[in-house]
C-alpha cells in the first residue's frame, strides 16, 4: 500500500520497484540489494499516464562520470492508485523547495563556439534535460558576431533566466546588450546560466566546481534549479567607449596566450597550457603601466578576510530589485589627485590579469581570494622573473599555487587603469580581443545576476603559505 512516502511499480521486467521519499533524497530500490540514492536537487519531473509512473532525474553513472538523463519507470499497484498524486505532489514540492517550476528559458547556442559542436550538444543533451523537467524553452542559434547582444538588448523581462550555449564570450554579448536595454537594470537582473561548449568556460568552473565544469548535464541543472546569485560587473572605458565586463581583463602574456591561439580551438581549454608554454619561451615584457585604486594588497589579510566570508553560510538569495533608470555613473574615469588609494606599479610587468571569479580555467585559479560580490576587483601583476619561476608556477596552479609567489602581486581594488607603452600588444576582455589602448575599469557592486545551485563560487583554496 502506498503512503505519503512510498510508492511501489511493477518495472518492465515484471519485478516490483519501490520509490522512496526522504528529507534528502529519492531512494529506488530493485531489490534489497539494489538501491539507487538519487539527491532531491537531482530530480527534474514525477508524473502518471496510464497507470505509469514516470519520475525523470539526473545520475552519475560512476562516482567520478557526468551527470546523465535517465528516466524510471513502472506500472502502478491498483492499490496505490489513489495516492499517486499526492506522492507526485510530495516528490515535486521537495525537489523544487524554494525554486520555481516551469522556468520559461531564453536559449542562446553558438553553432560556432568552441570546437563546433553547440548545436549537436544542446539538441542531445541539454534540450531534453530542460524539456524533462518541463522548462518552456525559447530558442535561437546566433549566425553573427554581437547576435546575442542584440537579442538581449530587445529582450523581453518576463524571462527566469537567459541560458548561453557556448564560451564565455557569448555571456560576454549578453550582459552588454541587457546593458543598451531599455531597463538596463531591470534585464540585468534576469540570471545568466551558461552551458560549457566553448573553449573559454571560466564561469563555468566557477559556479559548478572543476569536476563539474565541462559537464554540461550539470550546467542544464543549473539552469533549472539554480537560485538567483548577485555578482559585481565592471565598468570597461576606452576613450568614449563603455562596456561591462564580467570576468576579466588581461594584457601581456595572459592576453597573448588567450588571443594567441585561437586557431587551436580544436583543442579545447588544452589550448591555453600551450599558450602558456609559448608565452614563457619568449618572455615579452608587457609596455605598459599600471595604476590601482586599492583596497588592500596584503594578501595575509586579505586570506582572513576571505576565509571569515567563506566559512558563513551562505547568504540567501536576494528580492528581485525594482530598480529604475540607467547604469551606475562612472566615478573613476581618472585617477584622483592626492593619496586617494591611487598606487602606481614600479616593477617590471610581465602581465597584468585582473577580473572575478577563482577559476579562469580548470588548470588555473589566477583570482583564488574573489568573491561575487565583494565590491572589488582582483588585480594580479606579475612581475617580469625568469623561465624557471614561471615554470614552476605550473605546479598547483589549478589550486591557486601562483598566489604565493612573491613576484606576483595581489590587490584588492575598486578601479585601476593601464597605459600601454607600445603600439604592439593584446588586450583580452572577457576572452574578447579589444585595441591595446589606454582603459580604465571600475567595479559596479551586485549589477549582474547568475544562477548558483551553491550561493557561492565552488572552488578549493587551500595552498598554505611558504614556510
Amino acid at each position: 500500500m502506498a503512503t505519503s512516502n512510498e510508492l511501489r511499480v511493477v518495472n518492465g521486467s515484471g519485478k516490483v520497484s519501490t520509490f522512496k521519499l526522504t528529507d534528502s533524497s529519492l531512494l529506488i530500490s530493485r531489490d534489497p540489494k539494489k538501491t539507487v540514492d538519487v539527491p532531491l536537487k537531482q530530480v527534474l519531473w514525477a508524473e502518471h499516464a496510464q497507470d505509469t509512473l514516470h519520475v525523470h532525474f539526473l545520475a552519475r553513472k560512476s562516482k567520478k562520470g557526468s551527470l546523465s538523463l535517465v528516466k524510471a519507470s513502472g506500472r502502478i499497484f491498483p492499490a496505490d492508485k489513489s495516492a499517486v498524486d499526492a506522492w507526485i505532489d510530495a516528490l515535486t514540492a521537495k525537489a523544487y523547495e524554494g525554486v520555481k517550476q516551469r522556468r520559461r528559458l531564453k536559449v542562446l547556442v553558438n553553432p560556432h563556439g568552441g570546437q563546433g559542436k553547440s548545436v549537436a550538444i544542446f539538441r542531445k543533451k541539454v534540450e531534453p534535460i530542460l524539456k524533462a523537467a518541463h522548462c518552456t524553452l525559447d530558442v535561437t542559434y546566433t549566425t553573427h558576431s554581437k547576435h546575442a547582444q542584440a537579442l538581449a538588448k530587445d529582450l523581453s523581462l518576463d524571462f527566469d533566466a537567459v541560458v548561453t550555449v557556448s564560451g564565455d564570450g557569448l555571456i560576454h554579448e549578453v550582459i552588454n546588450g541587457f546593458a543598451e536595454h531599455a531597463q538596463p537594470l531591470k534585464a540585468l537582473n534576469i540570471p545568466i546560466a551558461p552551458i560549457p561548449t566553448g573553449s573559454g568556460n571560466g564561469l563555468s568552473c566557477n559556479l559548478l566546481g572543476v569536476k563539474d565544469a565541462f559537464d554540461v548535464c550539470a550546467a542544464a541543472l543549473n539552469a533549472i534549479k539554480g537560485r538567483p546569485m548577485k555578482t559585481d560587473l565592471f565598468s570597461f572605458t576606452q576613450g568614449n567607449t563603455r562596456r561591462l565586463s564580467f570576468f576579466s581583463q588581461a594584457v601581456g602574456l595572459m592576453a597573448d596566450l588567450d588571443l594567441g591561439t585561437e586557431h587551436l580551438r580544436w583543442m579545447g581549454d588544452t589550448r591555453f597550457v600551450v599558450g602558456f608554454l609559448r608565452g614563457i619561451a619568449k618572455l615579452s615584457p608587457c609596455a605598459a603601466t599600471l595604476s590601482v585604486k586599492v583596497a588592500e594588497s596584503d594578501k595575509d589579510k586579505m586570506l582572513e578576510s576571505y576565509r571569515k566570508v567563506r566559512d558563513a553560510a551562505p547568504p540567501p538569495p536576494e528580492a528581485e530589485s525594482e530598480s529604475e533608470g540607467a547604469l551606475p555613473p562612472l566615478q573613476h574615469t581618472s585617477p584622483g589627485k592626492g593619496d586617494d588609494g591611487w598606487v602606481t606599479f614600479d616593477k617590471p610587468l610581465l602581465y597584468v590579469y585582473a577580473g572575478q571569479g577563482p577559476y579562469v580555467g580548470r588548470d588555473l585559479m589566477q583570482f583564488p581570494l574573489s568573491l561575487p560580490d565583494d565590491g572589488l576587483i582582483d588585480v594580479v601583476a606579475q612581475e617580469l622573473t625568469s623561465r624557471g619561476d614561471m615554470l614552476k608556477a605550473l605546479d598547483g596552479a589549478e589550486k591557486g599555487g601562483p598566489f604565493w609567489l612573491p613576484t606576483q602581486h595581489y590587490f584588492k581594488a575598486h578601479a585601476y587603469r593601464l597605459t600601454p607603452r607600445s603600439k604592439k600588444g593584446c588586450l583580452s576582455i572577457d576572452g574578447e580581443a579589444y585595441p591595446f589602448e589606454e582603459y580604465t575599469v571600475e567595479v559596479h557592486p551586485k549589477l549582474g545576476t547568475l544562477l548558483s545551485m551553491y550561493g557561492r563560487y565552488v572552488d578549493d583554496f587551500k595552498m598554505q603559505k611558504p614556510q
